[in-house]
């Protein structure tokens, strides 16, 4: 365990490969079996909220209609998640050649929403955890045995295929920080 800024940081996340591989694992982060979909903040529901309307023509009919029928979002505060469907794709996939994607970063992709996804998302495999203080850990999946592989291979860290996503969570100085740990500089 390493610490950065105010941070626990799992050594996994700091010297593991991994950049992912969508057409060897088809997206399958996105429809783990479960029942939840993706950990949301609650500051995230007003964004969804606004992001949806762009995002809703790239949905199937099942996905609109677990919305109609439940929400953008299950749960509670401190406790949301976004729905799924049959308690595994979150509701907003769309499959594109039979690889699950997100319509949410769709359109964001394409310009029509600020809004990128949930945090949970982006950072994924890493989740964000609370016990006092921020906890980073590693989740290492079966589904992502793909992407270690792809990683190695090209010789990518998780925290250079996460730059972005880690930058959006803790900031460009915080990222620097955790970096520099890496390369072994701190």
């Amino acid at each position: 365990m390493i610490v950065v800024g105010n941070t626990f940081v799992d050594e996994a996340i700091t010297s593991s490969a991994f950049c992912c591989d969508l057409t060897a694992c088809r997206g399958a982060c996105c429809c783990l079996e479960g029942g939840r979909g993706a950990p949301l903040t609650d500051e995230e529901v007003p964004l969804i909220a606004a992001a949806f309307p762009s995002a809703k023509e790239y949905l199937d009919t099942r996905s609109l209609e677990v919305i109609a029928r439940e929400g953008l979002v299950d749960g509670w505060a401190g406790g949301l998640a976004t729905p799924c469907i049959d308690h595994r794709e979150c509701v907003f996939v769309y499959f594109d050649d039979d690889i699950a994607k997100c319509a949410l970063e769709r359109a964001y992709i394409e310009g029509r929403t600020a809004w990128r996804k949930p945090l949970s998302c982006h950072l994924f495999p890493v989740r964000i955890g609370h016990f006092g203080q921020g906890f980073l850990r590693y989740e290492q999946m079966p589904e992502c045995r793909p992407a270690r592989e792809h990683g190695a291979a090209l010789n990518i860290s998780l925290v250079d295929f996460l730059k972005e996503s880690l930058t959006r969570a803790f900031g460009e100085s915080w990222y620097v920080q955790l970096r520099n740990r890496c390369s072994g500089r701190t």
